[in-house]
């Protein structure tokens, strides 16, 4: 990874370490196993927050650390840059999708119910917006909460869901009124030991194997009015608020990935040996090197201005949008190249 980026302080430097540390005693051990099985051991998550990896931005009197995004972009970084991207996205789905929403939209009630627990790992949360006809369209959702007294009743379906498997908690949107678009859904926390509620299969995937990603299904799940997240009607509003910072996490992701495929390469390129002499010693080696070594600083310095801009609430949606692409696009621009350079060794197992 790079070092001495200005947009972290000697804080998150040490936090950092922190991460490694964990992701070499607690995670390398066991993640070939999860790996094969389709999830991670649920011991990871108590562990996880043992060490202070789970929503760290969760203020000190909901029992967080009081920190901000950065540290939770040093745990997405580093455990995508170690290799481990089916604890990355657990933890990342966790700790910088759902807990934001608890955190903006969530009653006093809700935030003190929930928040200590989703930091200790105790309860793991999901969010279930794609379902089998309906992907970015959102106003396509057919998932339906309709209000019997002081209960909601919700039936429907998603799919793709991030931790459905693991999840304690739901963060579902639903159309709470038949007509109106968006105006019409919300967002409605659903404990996953309610009645009616069910798991599908673990859904297999060609990457990120050890994230489990699961159908969910409502069957006349009821709920308690109490357990509506923020405002009836309110969840677009609420999506387009926080799925900014989704993307950047994407962005995040991407990049430290394909800064480890970088660095793998370089150290490749610098042991092999051709017509007696290291490879990376060749003149168009070292030219496809410095090629892909500038795109990543380009990735690097965007990726970090996002990061500072979003800490201080002033990067607009659009900006974050793009760096989840411009991270998208480190990722992939490295991947051709890097693979060319290990041509054979690379391809024998399976390099993409």
């Amino acid at each position: 990874m790079l070092a001495h980026r200005a947009v972290y302080d000697e804080e998150h430097d040490q936090f950092r370490e922190t991460v490694r540390r964990f992701a070499a005693s607690k995670i390398a051990p066991d993640f070939q196993r999860w790996e094969d099985a389709g999830t991670i051991d649920r011991s990871l998550w108590a562990a996880g927050g043992a060490a202070g990896l789970l929503c760290s931005q969760v203020p000190e009197e909901f029992g967080g650390a009081g920190g901000d995004f950065r540290h939770n972009a040093v745990v997405i970084e580093e455990l995508s840059y170690s290799g481990f991207a089916g604890p990355a996205t657990d933890f990342s789905v966790h700790s910088d999708v759902c807990c934001g929403y608890l955190l903006s939209y969530g009653s006093s009630e809700q935030k003190r119910k929930w928040l200590p627990r989703m930091v200790s790992g105790e309860t793991v949360c999901a969010i279930a917006m794609t379902e089998p006809g309906t992907g970015s369209d959102l106003q396509g959702i057919r998932t339906r909460a309709v209000r019997e007294g002081d209960d909601y009743v919700i039936s429907g379906q998603k799919t793709f869901i991030s931790n459905g498997q693991m999840c304690d908690l739901v963060i579902v949107v639903v159309r709470t009124t038949p007509e109106g678009g968006s105006r019409g859904m919300s967002l409605i926390l659903v404990e996953a030991d309610r009645p009616g509620f069910r798991r599908g299969k673990n859904l297999e995937k060609l990457g990120h194997l050890s994230s489990d990603t699961s159908e969910l299904f409502f069957d006349d799940v009821r709920v308690p009015v109490g357990n509506l997240l923020g405002a009836e009607g309110g969840a677009m509003g609420a999506l387009m608020s926080e799925l900014p910072q989704e993307r950047l996490t994407i962005a995040l992701h991407s990049i430290a990935a394909a800064q480890k495929a970088f660095d793998l390469t370089r150290d490749y390129v610098r042991q092999r040996h051709a017509f007696g002499s290291p490879i990376g010693s060749f003149q168009n080696t070292r030219f496809k090197l410095a090629d892909l070594k500038s795109d990543l600083a380009v990735g690097w310095a965007y990726a970090d201005q996002c990061l500072r801009d979003a800490g201080a609430h002033r990067r607009a949606a659009r900006d974050h949008a793009r760096g989840a692409i411009s991270g998208d696009d480190a990722k992939l621009q490295p991947r051709p190249g890097c693979r060319a350079l290990r041509r054979g060794g690379g391809d024998l197992h399976g390099a993409a």
